[in-house]
């Protein structure tokens, strides 16, 4: 029988209509923005100058703290400026512009094909190798990799979960890299593992991946890897960390709790590959693998892309924008984020590109709350959003907080569910962003 998680959620279309599309490169040109808060922490910073002369692959802004990560080029060329740069939404932020002059990679960068299997180095130097790649979390949260693996005083990782479930409809990039370099994300499990010193580690697949599932299976058994593959229910967010560890341990994370307090610790399935880039190829994270997708697509892609490339120029690599086209999100349609800006630079963590059509973007009219509580059903951390909203529109911080809005995990299988077709995620998102303001503040 197949695993899941015991509380909630949804079974939302897949519509992976680019599973089949295998990773294409994008050659780098013209200019790229590299945004030096393109993580979780402070932002990094500059170790260069307007007029510098970069290779793909060298630093260009340090990491200013424990939380915080390196940025290397991504593009070999002239540092063109260090100046805000309008991100997705529009907001400007700084950046590092890059001229694209050719592609010149530093060369302790072993960029060949040969698999490197040996884990020759202990777990210590892992995590300064990961650490100096500037490697971040790729499941959305950007969250420094190296910090993850440091778990505070008292706490020790029982278990490792790779997150490989990719449970986002449209989403595929996850899926092509497990297909396209199976080997290379085992090892990469492997120095993870060992970086944390994991009694155990498992690798979490949805079903509809039955293709990943049976190659990882059968290199697992070839080289005698000690990683156990397993399958999972499709049902959505089956990715979210706690959902994951609930589905494999059977072990739940506490309210406002991290997966280390209950012995565990979860990396994305593409920051395994990563890991093994940078450990066994001393190749630091420029490149990212991004899905372009949608039902109206002219074409569905998943492509390499350097990292502080233009989202116009990756549309145009894959046939452009149909004319229907009235939404372009930066991720899945359950939890990215809308793009108003096309121009913007894409980040270590984007992996999507999906254009929405005019009929999919209507919302249906709202009609009155009947209490059905099929958003109660469907919530996988067990809130109650009907009332939440309630509570969210007349300010009711303290009771709010008192009915876990703080948990929410901001996921969309409410809104999803709900007959009435109340927006109440967006109540809630906004409400909860007050609640966690106020929580910060008294713990100051």
């Amino acid at each position: 029988m197949l695993k899941t998680f015991s509380i909630g959620g949804i079974h939302p279309s897949d519509n992976k209509l680019s599973a089949q599309s295998a990773l294409m490169q994008l050659p780098p040109e013209g200019t790229i923005a590299l945004f030096l808060g393109q993580h979780a922490g402070a932002p990094a910073e500059p170790v260069v100058n307007k007029g510098d002369k970069v290779k793909v692959g060298q630093l260009v802004a340090k990491a200013s703290g424990f939380i915080s990560a390196n940025i290397h080029a991504s593009v070999s060329g002239t540092v063109a400026g260090i100046e805000p740069v309008a991100d997705i939404s529009g907001f400007k932020k700084p950046a590092i512009v890059i001229q694209v002059e050719g592609d010149e990679w530093m060369p302790e960068i072993d960029s060949s094909k040969d698999i490197v299997r040996d884990i020759t180095i202990d777990s210590q130097t892992i995590i300064k190798k990961i650490a100096a790649a500037g490697l971040v979390g790729l499941g959305g949260a950007a969250f420094p990799t190296h910090v993850k693996l440091s778990p505070p005083p008292g706490k020790k990782a029982e278990a490792l979960i790779i997150n490989a479930t990719e449970c986002e409809p449209y989403l595929t990039a996850d899926h092509r890299v497990m297909l396209e370099y199976a080997e290379e994300v085992l090892i990469g499990t492997l120095l993870l593992k060992k970086a944390l010193n994991a009694p155990k580690v498992y690798i979490g697949i949805e079903d509809n991946k039955p293709d990943a599932i049976k190659l990882l299976k059968e290199l697992v058994v070839k080289y005698n890897y000690d990683i156990i593959i397993v399958p999972l229910k499709k049902r959505y967010p089956q990715g979210g960390e706690k959902q994951l560890i609930d589905a494999i341990v059977g072990r739940q994370v506490p309210s406002m709790g991290l997966p280390v307090d209950v012995g565990v610790v979860v990396q994305n399935v593409n920051t395994a590959f990563t890991v093994y880039e940078a450990v066994q190829k001393n190749k630091p994270l420029f490149e990212h693998r991004v899905t372009i997708t949608g039902k109206e697509a002219k074409q569905q892609v998943n492509m390499i892309v350097r990292v502080g490339t233009a989202t116009s120029k990756i549309l145009e690599a894959a046939g452009g924008m149909p004319e229907s086209t009235a939404k372009i999100v930066c991720g899945g349609p359950m939890m990215g984020k809308a793009i108003s800006n096309i121009d913007a630079p894409t980040t270590k963590v984007s992996s999507s590109i999906l254009l929405i059509s005019e009929k999919e973007t209507k919302r249906k009219p709202e009609s009155n709350c009947i209490r059905c509580a099929k958003c109660v059903e469907a919530c996988p951390i067990g809130l109650e959003p009907y009332l939440l909203i309630k509570q969210a529109q007349r300010n009711m911080y303290d009771e709010l907080e008192a009915n876990r809005l703080q948990d929410c995990i901001e996921c969309g299988c409410c809104l999803y569910s709900c007959p009435a077709h109340i927006p109440l995620l967006d109540y809630i998102r906004l409400a909860r962003a007050e609640v966690l303001k106020i929580m910060r503040s008294r713990q100051k």
